[in-house]
């Protein structure tokens, strides 16, 4: 039914323990004191810790400490014949399941730890099917080839954590896409996504965009205005074409990244922000660095995990896949009737350049859709494309 270890320096009550719960069948390990304890739940794969308070050489809470910072989803179960109020509400609030008085009573002893055990249970059911979400939703990056599956691996190991990434590859080939599966495959994925194209907002404008400002910063300004930091709270927000970005706001981008605050253009107030930040660009940032056009502590702080989106003619081998994808869509987006592609025209489409990328051929295979025959052969490739 489960592996449960049993941590307390009274022989009596190791052995009553063990024995009511081996008649419950249980697998039941013991441990004399804390710090025996504490290496057995850190090197076994337990499913459940039964502990004493007052032991010796470490005592119970310093035990539970330990195992929340190393095991956070190891249901731990407290026990003590010293038990008082104080001591019961300690122990949950620092994240014990929940606490038992000795003597024992048998009854609630055991739907404790069966309750312990359902929790523990539950929570391994959700990150399973998170998991399953995760990669059905990376199913949206299309490809099998081994550049993507690369791209979709690191996505998965990253996307969990806090880090901030640097997403880089020629337009079109999906930077954006990259982005929005990190948000989505966070902890931050109830939070808000802002998406912010650096090169579309002309560079006066920039930091208002950015960070905000106050009533009468400038000529325009005729009331105060929360920036792109402060909405994403406690969300992502993802600077895309951040090459583009101009000096002074990249000085301020920094300071948002080194010190977690932002000031509104105009005010004097810091204001503390808590946003995971993802940048995108199709420059050579190190070559703008060079040039004196992109700030290096920034790059660096940027840069934390990078990940680059290769071009479409780098993995020709998914084209096929990214038809029959864009095929599927755009008849469903458009209400228009669905087409077969012939193979010939297939492998007309996969001999192409690309230079446009995944963009170009989307915007290519709805012109077929459009344009071509019931089923889109290679004469209308040649015509259309």
């Amino acid at each position: 039914m489960g592996k449960v270890l049993v941590i307390d320096d009274e022989r009596p009550i190791r052995n009553a323990l063990k024995e009511i719960l081996e008649f419950e069948k249980f697998e039941v390990s013991l441990a004399e004191d804390g710090e025996e304890g504490l290496k057995m739940a850190l090197k076994g794969n337990y499913d459940l810790i039964l502990s004493d308070i007052k032991m010796p050489k470490l005592d119970g809470m310093e035990v539970l400490e330990k195992l929340l910072s190393e095991k956070p989803e190891l249901p731990v179960i407290m026990i003590s014949g010293h038990g008082t109020i104080e001591t019961a509400v300690e122990a949950v609030k620092m994240g014990a399941f929940d606490f038992i008085a000795k003597p024992l009573d048998l009854n609630r002893l055991l739907v404790t730890v069966r309750n312990a055990l359902d929790k523990k249970e539950l929570v391994r059911e959700t990150k399973q099917l998170r998991k399953k979400v995760f990669k059905n939703k990376l199913h949206e990056i299309i490809g099998e080839s081994k550049a993507i599956q690369e791209v979709k691996a690191m996505i998965e190991k990253v996307a969990p954590t806090d880090a901030r990434v640097l997403i880089t590859g020629s337009n079109g080939t999906g930077k954006e896409l990259v982005a929005l599966n990190l948000h989505e495959l966070s902890e931050r994925r109830k939070a808000t996504f802002i998406e912010v194209n650096c090169a579309a907002i002309p560079s006066e404008l920039i930091e208002s965009e950015l960070f905000g400002h106050e009533k009468g910063a400038f000529t325009s300004a005729v009331k105060q205005k929360k920036g792109k930091f402060e909405q994403a709270e406690g969300g992502t927000i993802f600077l895309d074409e951040i090459g583009d970005m101009s000096l002074s706001a990249q000085a301020k981008v920094l300071r948002a990244l080194q010190e977690n605050k932002i000031a509104r253009v105009g005010g004097e107030k810091d204001i503390k922000v808590n946003v995971r930040v993802l940048a995108a660009t199709n420059k050579d940032l190190k070559k703008e660095i060079e040039d004196g056009k992109f700030r290096e502590d920034l790059f660096h702080r940027l840069s934390v995990i990078p990940i680059h989106v290769p071009r479409l003619k780098d993995r020709k081998e998914d084209i096929p896949l990214l038809i029959e994808y864009f095929l599927d869509k755009i008849t469903q987006e458009q209400g228009l009737a669905p087409k077969n592609i012939s193979e010939e025209a297939i492998k007309e489409l996969q001999s192409k350049e690309w230079t446009g990328n995944i963009r170009e051929l989307r915007n290519v295979i709805e012109r077929l859709l459009i344009l071509g025959e019931k089923e889109i052969s290679l004469s209308d490739v040649k015509q259309f494309v």
